[in-house]
């Protein structure tokens, strides 16, 4: 939309002029209106004399605007951007409008559960989005302390960053909420959440303060909110995060609020933090999503220093945000919970993550440059979040832990309540551990590309290393070579277990780097290098190592050597160095036997994709009743009631083409397993995907789970279906209706794209390079991203496809975003291609 950009020079030139202090926000949610909220915004700010800037609002029907008590017209507001001119040193703006609720989750998204009617409210303002609340000075260095005051239905609950005060009657059944004003924060960590939610407190007591705790939900959820486990780690978290940055948790109390219809993951708003309320589980789940929600909660908790505490001053350090809250979530996972092998599950989730957007045409170095907003929304990706994550991990093991964490304290007790660019890191970093960074900064966080790691032996006749070295490679479009800390692990059969019997710690730099340590060593079953999982890059195994993987990869004495050999291997099938059947071969030997259960979701899709998308059209029909037989042998060899057992029926679930064997399972017949909410929609789905579920199942199915996860259920199982009215009807939803609530539209056109139903998909390759060209400049950068990154036709893997996404991309005019997408989805589609063609 016109004026919803801002530029990084804009932003720039404005806080040359500005100064914020304070805004004092009144919102009036009792409007006689579904639709639309009041909001009158008074921003008192410092300037330079006589000079002229803008305030961001977007979407405002504005009844009027002072500036410094003189009328402005409202023909100032223009393109979402109201103009001032001839500023005084000292001014007061006060802009009095109405705006629409939200339903795609930006701004102030609006919520009616369709279970009992009761209205959810709440903000979600990352990256520029508080200027859909109120007016603001939209960008992260110009920060105020803030005063909410909010008009709500007396029966509600309201939440902000400040405590929640008691309410003062207003009109009959209606209440004012007036907040203290906030600490110094940006305009994008600030919050509103507001609505029939019920609550569960509880308090923490530090070394610092006591810090009342509060979790949020709505009240058809909460009989399986979970909030003791919820508060132990939150409890957890706070302890460490107090004791390693040794300062108190800035922002008073910290409330846990469990909204819907939500876009991201989490956000973290100052003392305010919203989840999206999947995360408040109704179904069994594996001991992964109970780790994955763990490290959610910590990745927001950590925000609170790095990031609401001290902020970047553009979102070119977005990185610096992210990357930080994602090290430091495993960190303290693996230090301060009973999820000791969070490194693990990074490795085998997150970091696979990173490098396969690393790989994409779309990388760029960590410390990107987000000359814009619509730059910073399609970064949000792999490479800020955990590249950055393992970079970050592979500074500490260049500057050491303590020295680490001591440049933290410094950094947090310089910058408090300020903004901060990467130098203002670094300094502290080099001064805490007496290395120079410079270089280090140079090679990881401003080069694009992943380094591929090998050993280089040789061996006498005894078969003891005779020389040792490690080669390092990057592609010819991102040819930096790294400088890498590393382990190297000798590996050896011991007693039917896989058991490292040597390792060393060392420096790696340039394209060869000798190992002298090994020199006289006995080459052993498997050497591994970077493990630990030191640095980041791929690594690649000798041909003894590789054998001894295929025979033994179960009998690993710890997980993440496992992880580390699993996605060498999984890489390898992506780069069509391995094939698709070996991977499976690979996957069935030891997925059974895997104990960290991310590493088993992760790969049981894996291997799904290897015989989907990683094969030729002659194998796949042997391979894929190879899978199915594979995986429905070891459903059965489970142990009833078992994590396996529940996620390896989900896999057969979505591999399976015999709907006699689905419906066994959905009449329970298996030892152990309860058929639950999510289960049964699980089966209901794949049983649609293979045309044997009708809209009647579905829609009984949806009768008996009458919430907004069954809505958004019910829409998958009905897009997946292989007809061309299924499809059509799917294809409206998430691609032409700009009325689709964010999670339908997310679930329906993840369920689009279903390998095997090429025929009935045909039409939609011609009907979504049409889409493409318009889509972001129509519907916005949600939608938008919805849409290109789920419906690119990867179910029609043929040249013919390859053939018109190129054409599309060398003659479109389309949005840079837009493009972007586009071209990921081609890169998947080349990939799948050159592998289909190797084996």
């Amino acid at each position: 939309m016109p004026g919803t950009n801002l530029t990084r020079e804009e932003a720039s030139e404005r806080a040359a002029v500005v100064s914020t202090q304070t805004y004092d926000v009144q919102l009036d949610l009792t409007l006689d209106s579904e639709s639309h909220f009041g909001s009158v915004t008074t921003i008192a700010f410092g300037a330079t004399p006589g000079a002229s800037t803008f305030v961001d609002l977007v979407d405002g029907d504005i009844s009027s605007i002072t500036l410094n008590g003189q009328d402005v017209d409202v023909s100032a507001y223009a393109d979402h951007r109201i103009a001032l001119t001839d500023l005084a040193e000292t001014n007061e703006l006060v802009v009095a409008a109405t705006l629409p609720y939200s339903h795609s989750g930006e701004g102030l998204h609006r919520f009616v559960d369709p279970s009992d009617g009761k209205v959810y409210l709440y903000t979600q303002f990352e990256v520029p989005d508080a200027r859909r609340v109120f007016a603001t000075f939209e960008q992260p260095d110009l920060k105020a302390t803030f005063v909410f005051h909010v008009t709500a239905p007396s029966h509600w609950a309201v939440v902000s960053n400040s405590p929640t005060p008691e309410p003062e009657p207003a009109a009959e059944g209606t209440s004012t909420w007036h907040f203290a004003p906030t600490k110094k924060m940006s305009t994008y960590i600030t919050a509103l959440i507001a609505g029939d939610y019920v609550s569960v407190t509880d308090s923490y007591q530090g070394a610092y303060d006591e810090i009342p705790l509060g979790i949020f939900c709505r009240q058809s959820v909460r009989e399986f909110l979970d909030a003791d486990d919820i508060f132990l780690i939150t409890k957890q978290g706070f302890e460490f995060f107090e004791g390693a940055f040794e300062m108190a948790y800035p922002f008073g109390k910290y409330d846990q609020l469990f909204v819907p219809e939500y876009n991201m993951g989490a956000m973290e708003n100052a003392g305010a933090v919203t989840f999206r309320d999947e995360m408040i589980f109704r179904s069994r789940q594996t001991v992964a999503a109970y780790e994955s929600r763990a490290n959610t909660i910590l990745h927001e908790m950590a925000h609170m220093w790095f990031g609401d505490l001290v902020t970047m001053k553009w979102w070119d350090d977005l990185w610096l945000n992210e990357s930080f809250a994602e090290f430091a979530a495993s960190h303290a996972s693996s230090n301060a919970t009973r999820f000791t092998d969070a490194w693990t599950s990074f490795t085998n989730a997150r970091k696979n993550w990173a490098y396969r957007q690393d790989q994409l045409p779309s990388t760029h170095p960590i410390a990107a440059d987000n000359y814009d907003l619509h730059a910073v929304e399609a970064n949000f990706d792999g490479i800020t979040y955990a590249k950055g994550a393992s970079a970050l991990k592979q500074l500490v093991a260049w500057v050491g832990e303590k020295d680490f964490f001591a440049g933290l304290r410094a950094y947090f007790d310089k910058h408090a309540y300020g903004n901060t660019q990467l130098s203002d890191l670094l300094v502290e970093l080099e001064a805490a551990s007496g290395r120079e960074l410079g270089d280090w900064s140079k090679e990881w966080l401003q080069t694009s590309g992943v380094n591929t790691l090998r050993a280089v032996f040789e061996t006498n006749d005894e078969g003891v290393f005779t020389s040792f070295s490690v080669e390092q490679t990057a592609i010819e479009a991102y040819p930096t070579l790294r400088r890498h800390r590393i382990a190297i692990g000798l590996y050896d059969r011991v007693e039917g277990k896989l058991v490292r019997t040597e390792r060393i710690e060392t420096d790696v730099h340039g394209a060869s780097t000798q190992i002298p340590e090994l020199i006289g060593h006995r080459q052993p079953d498997l050497v591994l290098l970077n493990d630990d999982d030191l640095t980041y890059a791929k690594i690649r195994l000798d041909e003894r190592s590789f054998a001894t993987l295929v025979d033994s990869i179960a009998t690993f004495e710890e997980s993440l050597p496992r992880a580390l050999c699993w996605g060498s291997a999984w890489d390898m099938t992506r780069d069509a160095e391995l094939s698709g059947s070996d991977f499976v071969t690979l996957v069935l030997a030891g997925v059974g036997s895997e104990t960290d259960l991310t590493a088993v979701g992760s790969l049981l899709r894996q291997g799904n994709g290897a015989v989907n998308l990683y094969t030729s059209d002659e194998a796949r029909p042997a391979l894929a009743r190879r899978w199915e037989a594979g995986l429905n042998e070891l459903v059965e060899a489970a142990e009833p009631g078992s994590d396996h057992q529940l996620a390896l029926v989900r896999a057969l679930a979505s591999a399976s083409s015999d709907p006699a064997r689905l419906r066994e399972i959905l009449g329970g017949s298996l030892d152990g397993l309860t058929v639950d909410t999510d289960l049964r929609w699980s089966l209901v789905t794949a049983l649609a995907r293979l045309g044997d579920a009708d809209e009647a199942e579905i829609a009984a199915t949806l009768e008996a789970d009458n919430t907004i996860s069954g809505k958004e259920r019910a829409a998958a199982a009905r897009a997946i279906r292989p007809t061309a009215e299924a499809k059509e009807a799917a294809w409206q939803a998430a691609a032409v209706d700009p009325s689709t609530p964010n999670e339908t539209r997310r679930q329906t056109a993840g369920a689009f794209q279903v390998s095997g139903q090429a025929d009935v998909l045909e039409p939609f390759v011609d009907r979504y390079l049409e889409m493409a060209a318009t889509i972001i400049d129509d519907m916005g950068v949600w939608i938008g991203q919805v849409a290109l990154i789920n419906l690119f036709p990867l179910a029609n893997p043929s040249q013919a496809t390859l053939d018109k996404v190129d054409a599309w991309l060398e003659s479109t005019s389309a949005n840079p975003a837009a493009k972007r997408y586009v071209s990921e989805g081609r890169d998947d589609l080349a990939r799948a291609l050159r592998a289909q063609a190797a084996f």
